[in-house]
């Protein structure tokens, strides 16, 4: 599901009226303002937060600079980015590091929010950067927490300290000085959570700040529960004073009231956000992206990350010099599906490029289909994968006997093969652009 769908779909229809009508009026801008406010709330924004941001949005929009200027629909959209931005920003996005090692960062939350899950992702995270992290189990009242950390830890390469039911504050301590000793530089605490909110939890997360001084309070919440996530930030922040926030599962929330609403509310940044349930898909929180895809204009430079992570320079360099040669074989196509798998969702890969990201709802996207040629693809020889020219009718029956597919899927997918062939054919002399179109 594409990052904030639903809401990113009924911008583009306000704005897509704006831009079609050239010069705009006062009346026309107050109009478009009334349906954005209508919108933010429809995606569970907070009702002051969506009030005071169309307000602010109005006030820059309605001046002469913009109606008078020959793109004013373009300006509009402008103020609406770098607002919406600025509705999401913190000058302490990033995460902090301790002076004096290890940084300690204690994790909170409600049951259900997927906190145990988020201090292995986060440890994974904080791996590919060269830290050190240890995981620590201070959640002593949920039945197989400490094993879920354990299994999550083993998952992100991570060592779980653990020190069975005794008292939290104790093995966090100990905890600590562990790290000191072996060398970790950050210090991950997985404590209780509790269904509600209530004065016995909160007494043990404020004995536990207390005595380790954690370097950050992250306070991990649910994104599907809209204004309740804010409510929950509230709570906690009035007796820890968290310094940031993680909201999980932003992959399935169409809405994206909590994004929106938790830094105004409460005056504290998101740091990171989950994007699925893999131990690696967690993200740090960038309000200037996340702006750009609600109002699908894309978000390049995180499609750029996770292509990074997914291919190597060499490997990009190696594929990319066949593509100009036009010697891209069906071997090459397999490679280029697992570094796609990597990626993650096609759906959300689509939604980060600009203009493709309020159209994705309506593409039919069959990941499925994908899996579907792999196994094509492996049923092959090796000769077969590199020459296709050879698979004749008896080769594909078998081909399609062996993957447990039809002829006709197996016709499908090596007609496609030739005409992507064509395309970068037709592109490497400069004609593929109608090639191209004709794709999407």
């Amino acid at each position: 599901m594409a990052l904030f769908s639903s809401l990113s779909e009924k911008f583009n229809h306000i704005f897509s009226k704006l831009t079609k009508r050239g010069k705009l009026t006062e009346l026309e801008i107050k109009d478009a303002m009334r349906e954005v406010r209508i919108a933010l709330l429809e995606a569970d924004v907070n009702y002051m937060v969506a009030k005071d941001f169309v307000k602010k949005v109005s006030e820059k929009a309605i001046g002469d600079e913009v109606l008078k200027s020959l793109t004013p629909a373009q300006q509009v959209i402008k103020i609406v980015r770098d607002e919406l931005t600025e509705l999401m920003s913190s000058n302490e996005q990033k995460l902090k590091i301790s002076p004096a090692p290890p940084t300690i960062i204690m994790m909170c939350g409600l049951q259900g929010a997927g906190k145990t899950t988020m201090c292995a992702k986060l440890a994974a995270h904080l791996k590919k950067s060269g830290k050190k992290p240890l995981l620590v189990a201070c959640d002593i009242y949920r039945p197989a927490a400490i094993n879920q950390l354990q299994v999550v830890g083993k998952q992100a390469n991570t060592e779980v300290f653990e020190k069975g039911t005794q008292n939290p504050v104790k093995t966090a301590l100990q905890a600590v000085e562990h790290a000191k000793k072996q060398g970790f530089d950050t210090v991950i605490i997985d404590t209780a959570g509790r269904l509600h909110i209530n004065e016995e939890l909160m007494t043990e997360l404020k004995n536990i700040k207390k005595e380790v001084k954690p370097t950050e309070i992250l306070l991990v919440v649910d994104s599907m529960t809209g204004q309740d996530a804010v409510t929950v930030a509230e709570s906690f922040n009035r007796d820890l004073d968290v310094t940031g926030v993680i909201l999980t599962k932003l992959d399935g929330d169409t809405r994206g009231g909590a994004a929106l609403s938790i830094k105004a509310i409460t005056g504290k940044p998101i740091k990171f956000t989950g994007i699925g349930e893999k131990i690696g898909d967690l993200e740090p929180f960038y309000p200037d992206r996340i702006a750009g895809r609600i109002l699908g204009m894309g978000d390049v430079l995180s499609l750029i990350e996770k292509a990074q992570e997914a291919v190597t320079e060499e490997e990009a360099k190696k594929m990319q010099e066949k593509m100009i040669a036009n010697s891209f074989t069906f071997e090459d196509y397999l490679t280029q599906l697992a570094s796609l798998k990597k990626m993650g969702s096609l759906k959300d890969i689509l939604g980060m490029i600009p203009g493709l990201g309020g159209k994705i709802k309506n593409l039919n996207i069959d990941e499925g289909q994908l899996e579907i040629n792999k196994a094509i693809i492996q049923s092959m020889t090796p000769e077969e994968r590199r020459n296709p020219d050879i698979i004749k009718a008896s080769r594909r029956q078998r081909i399609a006997k062996g993957s447990g597919t039809t002829v006709q899927q197996v016709n499908m997918l090596i007609k496609q093969f030739y005409d992507s062939k064509e395309m970068m054919k037709q592109l490497k002399g400069g004609k593929g652009l109608r090639g191209l179109k004709g794709m999407f």
